[in-house]
């Protein structure tokens, strides 16, 4: 079953070359990376924090990407995201190279190999799942290419990962001139942008593939490669924009309820994540606020949906979240699962708040406090 990753235990690294010393510019790689960083913050996508998407442009050494990729694969439990995009190398032992501005065509050592990322994915990531989307190019056949047959794909796989690469055979056709993006990247935004009529609610990486090999081949361009390791193509970047509501739903609660793709609680797993998934519900649902509220007959206010799905801390009552998934149309036995979620989130949030040490009172410095508690103790003391 596809489902959106938690944000809050979800990180993306997105590492883009465009200006090189040696090797031909590639001025539409910067847009790939903004655009693209964007979309994955956005409520289109994973809509990740701000701080869990990590942009790395034009690095100048190698140590950088990979401390990168290595941070973030310490911190994400759910899903991790790397993305490159820029000129691709293949070295006499078949070996990728992503290569780096400094990166000198027949010189590797002066790119990065991929095995490298590889390593660190396998060794030392916590996280469950891994997305690698890899936008090479290849100047012609002198650098190779990675067509069909081709033993490339299988040795950047990861285990527990989906990887998605871009079968570039010549610059022109991965980045033709005049264009934002690479031919693509560009395809992939567009696709998470825009949907696909017809697909599921879900845009997974399985569904994506397909439709981005139709799509390139269709406009003539190299089409992708897609490995999958352990289900990952069940991993979604996005809502099918294209099937979501257009207008305010107006039937009644729990109409059509089971077809609808509400997020899966059983899928979060951190405090972000709750917020974001409820949030969700509306989007799937097609209400406005004022409509959630009219529909739960006075349960909930218009007002309260707002400050409910604007929170960054969990309501310490369970009313106004229940009659809000009501109201927007979630199946009771969802409604149960949401409750088991946010009690154990509950739970977790006051077990790390017990483990902390107690905070100084406002305008009070620490070691003040520490001296009068010492100098009550001596009066104390001196008073027996």
């Amino acid at each position: 079953m596809s489902v959106l990753p938690d944000p809050g235990a979800s990180r993306a690294v997105l590492v883009g070359t465009g200006r090189y010393e040696h090797l031909e510019q590639l001025p539409a790689v910067p847009n790939n990376l903004q655009a693209l960083a964007d979309l994955l913050r956005g409520p289109l996508s994973l809509q990740l924090p701000a701080r869990h998407v990590a942009v790395v442009e034009d690095p100048v050494a190698a140590h950088t990407v990979v401390g990168a990729v290595r941070q973030a694969a310490a911190e994400a439990t759910d899903t991790l995201v790397v993305y490159f995009a820029g000129h691709g190398l293949i070295d006499a032992q078949d070996q990728l190279c992503l290569a780096l501005p400094h990166t000198e065509f027949g010189r590797v050592e002066t790119g990065l190999p991929y095995d490298w990322l590889r390593q660190v994915l396998l060794l030392d990531s916590r996280a469950e799942r891994h997305v690698v989307i890899l936008d090479c190019c290849y100047s012609g056949l002198a650098l190779g290419r990675m067509g069909a047959g081709s033993p490339l794909a299988d040795q950047a796989a990861v285990e527990g990962s989906f990887l998605l690469a871009a079968a570039a055979e010549t610059r022109t056709a991965l980045a033709p001139v005049g264009e934002t993006y690479t031919a693509f990247t560009g395809a992939l935004l567009d696709t998470l942008r825009h949907g696909i009529p017809g697909a599921p609610a879900l845009l997974d990486l399985g569904v994506l593939y397909r439709h981005l090999r139709l799509m390139l081949e269709a406009r003539g361009r190299p089409v992708p490669q897609a490995r999958d390791r352990n289900s990952g193509a069940q991993v979604a970047l996005a809502r099918n924009r294209a099937v979501l509501p257009a207008v305010p739903v107006t039937a009644a609660p729990g109409v059509d309820a089971g077809e609808r793709s509400w997020p899966d609680p059983r899928a979060i797993r951190t405090v972000t994540g709750f917020f974001t998934a409820l949030a969700d519900v509306r989007v799937v649902s097609g209400l406005t606020h004022r409509a959630i509220s009219e529909r739960s007959t006075g349960r909930i206010a218009a007002g309260t949906v707002s400050r409910l799905l604007n929170r960054s801390t969990l309501p310490a009552t369970w009313n106004a979240t229940a009659a809000y998934l009501a109201a927007c149309g979630v199946p009771g036995e969802q409604i149960t699962q949401w409750q088991a979620v946010w009690q154990q989130l509950r739970a977790e949030t006051a077990s790390v708040r017990a483990a902390s040490p107690a905070a100084p009172r406002r305008g009070e410095p620490e070691k003040n406090r520490t001296w009068q508690r010492s100098f009550t103790v001596f009066r104390r003391k001196r008073g027996q």
